[in-house]
């Protein structure tokens, strides 16, 4: 089958995956439909807001739907009349099996880990909290258990010792969209072999990330208390309590001095916190109620 001719349809949500959907287009791709969330209020006005995949794919004039649920027989038949030869799936909801099987070529997503490791929902932010110096992407084809189906390509990709979350995503979800289009390219020229995840019982998971997962606790090491600040940045955030308010963290380094854990300590222009080695001086924070500032900034303008 010519690329021309292949019959593709897309599947995501937030801006991760425009980038692949992006790629798509530029490379040439038959995008025949999109798939996304609905419209959610947001905002002080709780107006409807488009996701980002579907204000991408507006924007190029594809085909959108946006089913609330994916077994309903009208989503089922709307998405048969497309004629997919292959779905990609990139940051969107787990298929059923009537969804993930329907096209004759399968249903490929892209997975933000090196799989068989960090499975589940929070991949990006798991390996930084962990501490982890190289993550990447995976294609693999989708079978019942999540992110258990044979693997089609991968590529790594270094987490350099400040990178947040943030900055893995966003290196990331390029890294990822490359990965799509060559994926594409080789089961087109019947190059691409899939092979089954083999695990070694090492493997790490990737849990979705919960409240409770954010509270700083500071009888850990700063190592560790710093990697699950920036494993946690920009989003959802890890936070603490500074006079009775919370207070959400964003990045910190570690500092020479030795404080009992827990204890906060304003110096001039710094705020540090003890840990059970070094403390950590805050860099970036925000107030419960304030905007996100440097701690210099924050100063200026608190009383403490």
């Amino acid at each position: 089958m010519k690329k021309e001719d292949l019959r593709i349809v897309f599947m995501g949500t937030p801006d991760f995956a425009v980038a692949t959907l992006e790629a798509l287009i530029e490379n040439g791709y038959q995008v025949v439909g999109v798939v996304t969330a609905t419209d959610k209020p947001a905002g002080r006005g709780n107006l409807l807001q488009m996701s980002a995949v579907k204000k991408y794919a507006l924007a190029q004039g594809l085909t959108v739907l946006q089913p609330e649920k994916l077994r309903a027989p009208e989503f089922v038949e709307a998405l048969a009349k497309l004629k997919a030869d292959i779905q990609i799936v990139v940051a969107f909801r787990m298929l059923p099996e009537i969804i993930w099987s329907m096209p004759p070529m399968g249903t490929f997503n892209l997975h933000g880990s090196l799989l068989p490791n960090y499975r589940g929902a929070a991949p990006i932010n798991w390996a930084v909290i962990n501490g982890e110096q190289e993550t990447g992407v995976t294609t693999f084809f989708i079978q019942h258990e999540i992110d258990t189906g044979n693997i089609l390509l991968q590529s790594k990709m270094d987490i350099l010792p400040d990178y947040t979350a943030g900055d893995v995503h966003d290196r990331m979800m390029h890294l990822g969209a490359q990965l799509v289009v060559e994926t594409l390219e080789q089961l087109l020229s019947g190059s691409l072999k899939p092979y089954p995840q083999q695990l070694t019982g090492s493997e790490k998971p990737a849990p979705k990330i919960f409240k409770d997962d954010c509270q700083i606790n500071w009888n850990q090491d700063a190592e560790t208390i710093r990697n699950h600040i920036r494993g946690l940045s920009p989003y959802p955030s890890a936070f603490t309590f500074f006079n009775g308010k919370v207070l959400k963290v964003f990045s910190a380094v570690i500092a020479t001095t030795l404080l009992t854990p827990g204890t906060f300590v304003v110096e001039k222009d710094k705020i540090l916190v003890g840990t059970a080695t070094q403390a950590l001086e805050l860099k970036e924070i925000q107030l419960e109620g304030k905007k996100r500032m440097s701690v210099k900034e924050f100063l200026l303008g608190y009383r403490v």
